[in-house]
């Protein structure tokens, strides 16, 4: 969800703010760091942010996720533990676009610099429900916009720790052509299929940059994620779309529940496709342990079904 839960978020940072105070004098340890690390340190706000930064940082910084691996970042109610590592932090990175409904409360009384990684990206407004006209936050679902994102990281870092401007630089270059590659072979890959098979059907509205870069029709059930039970009129749209352009597959998210979307397959006689990642990866062992993994795997799932499911 992406501005839901707001009375209740705020009132759980004051409860982290309350419980930071109390201890304080608790010195947080990271993850995998050491005292002997004395990098500077960058958060963000969720693991695919992670990753991304990771490859602009190299071993000059370390990068660290607020939140954990298959959390629901639209609604994130941040921890007292997370306070006490904001206020550890050198820097702290946001997706903005109103990702994360509770960002701004959080870093309000941090003396801790953040840089919003979607900036100079032209948003794409979403077209229905209570959100309609606000702007759809996943943009880092284009690989094209991450090139945005890399380049706002470049320069970020380079505040941080300028003695690693240059590297900085270098790794972002390599990393752009990196999502290039990716971007290049998912457009190549759908080209070859008939043109009333290229639309992606998703439970949630979290495609739309990937739809326009790669030249899809987008359908979901909700244009973010929700907290109730998809309506059936929601419901009854989706199928009624699906039988009338005759979509072979159907896709649906894993961090939400993947039941409406079973209902539309059953209905209209799609194949429910491979489950497809948005807000967060997987661990190390697991499909998508890094971002380019997460877009690779969401692109051959993806043609997969369309290509598979031909009727």
């Amino acid at each position: 969800m992406l501005f839901p839960r707001r009375a209740r978020t705020l009132a759980t940072i004051a409860l982290a703010a309350a419980g930071a105070l109390t201890l304080a004098s608790c010195t947080f340890q990271p993850s995998g760091a050491t005292d002997a690390d004395d990098r500077p340190v960058v958060l963000t706000t969720f693991t695919v942010l992670s990753d991304i930064a990771e490859n602009v940082a190299g071993e000059h910084l370390r990068v660290e996720s607020i939140t954990k691996v298959g959390a629901e970042i639209h609604g994130y109610e941040p921890t007292p533990g997370d306070i006490r590592r904001a206020n550890d932090a050198d820097l702290i990175l946001d997706n903005g676009m109103g990702l994360e409904a509770w960002f701004a409360q959080f870093v309000a009384d941090l003396d801790v610099p953040h840089v919003v990684v979607s900036d100079g990206i032209v948003p794409i407004d979403i077209r229905e429900d209570a959100y309609s006209g606000m702007p759809n936050p996943h943009a880092w679902m284009s690989p094209l916009n991450v090139q945005v994102y890399v380049d706002n990281m470049v320069e970020a870092f380079a505040e941080v720790a300028p003695e690693h401007a240059a590297e900085f630089a270098a790794n972002g270059a390599a990393y752009k052509q990196e999502l290039q590659t990716v971007q290049d072979e998912l457009v190549a890959a759908l080209a070859v299929l008939p043109e009333h098979q290229r639309a992606l059907v998703s439970c949630e509205g979290a495609f739309s940059y990937l739809a326009r870069d790669a030249g899809l029709t987008e359908k979901y059930i909700w244009a973010v994620n929700a907290e109730q039970q998809a309506t059936p009129r929601q419901i009854a749209s989706v199928i009624e779309f699906v039988r009338a352009n005759d979509v072979p597959a159907v896709f649906c998210e894993s961090t939400v529940s993947d039941a409406p979307m079973r209902q539309v397959a059953e209905a209209s006689g799609a194949t429910l496709g491979d489950v497809l990642y948005v807000d967060s990866l997987s661990e190390p062992d697991g499909p998508v342990p890094s971002y380019l993994d997460l877009i690779r795997h969401d692109a051959e799932a993806i043609v997969a079904g369309l290509a598979g499911g031909e009727r």
